[in-house]
C-alpha cells in the first residue's frame, strides 16, 4: 500500500461531483481541503463529501497539500495551475490545458523548472473501452492503421446545461470542450499528430438559452461552432475530425480506425466503457470482449494515476505533455482555417503507457 497523496480541490462546481463520487475507489487519494471563489459552493462540497472548506488562498499556502485538483472554468485553468506550481504543489486540471498554446507552454516550462508534475483530463482513455481499442491495435488486429474518422456533432448545450454561457466563449466551443476526448483517444491509439489542415465556421452569432434557470437569455457566440479538419499522425495514419454545435442530428460513429487488414469501431471517448467492434472476414462488425476494467464513471483515475507516479517515480498517463499536445492540435484548427495552410505541430509526446490487462476495477499498476 502506498501512502495516500494529500489533495486540495479548487473549483467546486458541477464537474467536481463526478470526481468526488468515485474518488474513494482510489485509496491513493486523500482529499484534505476544498475551495471555490463562491464560498457557498465549497460549503456544499464540505457538507456532501466531508472535505473541509477553506479559501483558495489558504489552500494554496498549506504545506500539507501535495496536489491541487483544478476544476475551475477553462479561463482559469492556466492561472490556477501556475499558482499551484508556484506554491510547490503538483497540479491536475480539467480540460482544456489552457486557452492557447502560450498558456500551456508556460505552465509546462514552470513545472519542469520546479520539478513538479502537471496532469490534465480527459482520463476517459484509461477506461476499459479505449484501453481495449489500444490493446487490439497494439496486437495488430487491424494491421497498420491507415486512416480514420471521428465525429462529435450536436446542436450545442443551451437546451440542457444550467449555465451554458462559457461554452460559447474562448476555451469553449465544440473543439475545446469535446475535442480533448476525441484527440486524446486518437493519440492514445495512434501516437502523436504531425500536422493539421482545417476549416472552421460559426453557424449562429447568438444562442438562446432554453434550459432553466436562465431560460430566454441570449448568449453572444465568441468561438467557432463547427470545425472540420484532417490530422496526419507521425505513424502515417490520416484521420478526419469533425466537432460541431451546428448539427441537429447525425448517424456517424464516434471513432473508426481503418488499417491494412481490418477496421475497428471505437466507443464514445467521453465515457469509460462502451462497445468495441472489429470488421471481420465476412465484412460484418464483430463485437469484442473488453480486455480492461473501469467501464463506468471512473473520473479521478487520471489523478490517481498521477499520484501513484508521485509515490513510485514512474510517469503518469494523463500528463501535461499529452494535454499540451492536444491543446496545440486544437489551436492548429483555427490557425489552419485562418491561413489556409497546413500547420506543423511542435510537440511530439510519447503515447501514454497502456494499462496492463488483468487489473481489477480501479487498480493501477
Amino acid at each position: 500500500m502506498l501512502e495516500p497523496v494529500r489533495v486540495g480541490l479548487i473549483g467546486c462546481g458541477v464537474i467536481s461531483n463526478a470526481y468526488l463520487r468515485v474518488s474513494e475507489r482510489f485509496p491513493i487519494l486523500d482529499f484534505v481541503a476544498c475551495a471555490d471563489l463562491v464560498p457557498e459552493a465549497s460549503k456544499r462540497t464540505e457538507e456532501n463529501y466531508g472535505i473541509p472548506s477553506t479559501s483558495v488562498e489558504e489552500l494554496l499556502k498549506r504545506d500539507d497539500i501535495e496536489v491541487v485538483l483544478n476544476l475551475t472554468i477553462p479561463a482559469a485553468h492556466s492561472e490556477v495551475n501556475l499558482a499551484a506550481l508556484e506554491n510547490g504543489k503538483h497540479a491536475f486540471c480539467e480540460k482544456p490545458f489552457g486557452l492557447n498554446v502560450d498558456e500551456g507552454a508556460h505552465a509546462l516550462q514552470r513545472a519542469r523548472e520546479l520539478d513538479l508534475r502537471l496532469g490534465c483530463a480527459p482520463d476517459t482513455f484509461l477506461g476499459g473501452g479505449h484501453q481495449t481499442v489500444r490493446n487490439l491495435i497494439d496486437q495488430g488486429a487491424v494491421g497498420q492503421p491507415l486512416s480514420g474518422t471521428a465525429f462529435m456533432m450536436s446542436h450545442g448545450v443551451e437546451a440542457w446545461h444550467p449555465a451554458p454561457e462559457f461554452y460559447y466563449k474562448p476555451g469553449g466551443g465544440p473543439l475545446f470542450d469535446m475535442g480533448p476526448y476525441y484527440i486524446t483517444a486518437l493519440v492514445n491509439s495512434l501516437g502523436p499528430v504531425k500536422r493539421v489542415a482545417a476549416i472552421t465556421s460559426r453557424g449562429f452569432a447568438q444562442r438562446t438559452i432554453t434550459s432553466k434557470p436562465k431560460h430566454g437569455q441570449i448568449i453572444d457566440v465568441e468561438v467557432d461552432t463547427h470545425t472540420s479538419g484532417v490530422l496526419e499522425f507521425h505513424s502515417g495514419a490520416v484521420v478526419t475530425l469533425v466537432m460541431s454545435f451546428d448539427v441537429w442530428r447525425h448517424s456517424n460513429r464516434f471513432i473508426e480506425i481503418h488499417g491494412t487488414d481490418r477496421s475497428i469501431s471505437c466507443p464514445d471517448p467521453n465515457g469509460f466503457g462502451g462497445k468495441v467492434t472489429l470488421n471481420g472476414a465476412d465484412r460484418s462488425w464483430e463485437e469484442q470482449t473488453l480486455t480492461h476494467p473501469n467501464l463506468e464513471n471512473s473520473r479521478s483515475i487520471g489523478l490517481a494515476d498521477m499520484c501513484v507516479g508521485i509515490r513510485t517515480g514512474r510517469a503518469h498517463r494523463a500528463s501535461g505533455d499529452l494535454a499540451f499536445h492536444v491543446l496545440e492540435v486544437m489551436a492548429a484548427f483555427g490557425e489552419s482555417s485562418a491561413t489556409s495552410a497546413h500547420i506543423e505541430l511542435t510537440s511530439k509526446p510519447e503515447r501514454p503507457m497502456a494499462l496492463p490487462s488483468g487489473l481489477a476495477d480501479s487498480e493501477l499498476d
